[in-house]
């Protein structure tokens, strides 16, 4: 079991990165608001899922992926 101190210092770091998250997800809130000015906000989501898988693939598997939906592009309802 761990000491009093190191416990204190994991709810201290704990606490510090929840509050963190929160006002991270408050900037996202504003950020979404201040585009919803400029952009469709369905299709900027869609965007962003988007952009994260691209993130995630390889240089081959993102040639696919862009060859793939060529194919399905209007294809699907």
């Amino acid at each position: 079991m761990g000491t009093k101190d190191e416990l204190l210092g994991f709810i201290e770091n704990y606490l510090r990165i929840e509050n963190e998250r929160k006002l991270l997800g408050e900037d996202l809130k504003m950020l979404f608001e201040d585009a919803k000015e400029k952009f469709d906000v369905k299709a900027l989501r869609a965007a962003i899922r988007v952009a994260k898988i691209r993130a995630k693939l390889g240089e081959d598997e993102q040639a696919e992926l862009d060859q793939m939906l060529e194919v399905v592009d209007g294809k699907v309802i």
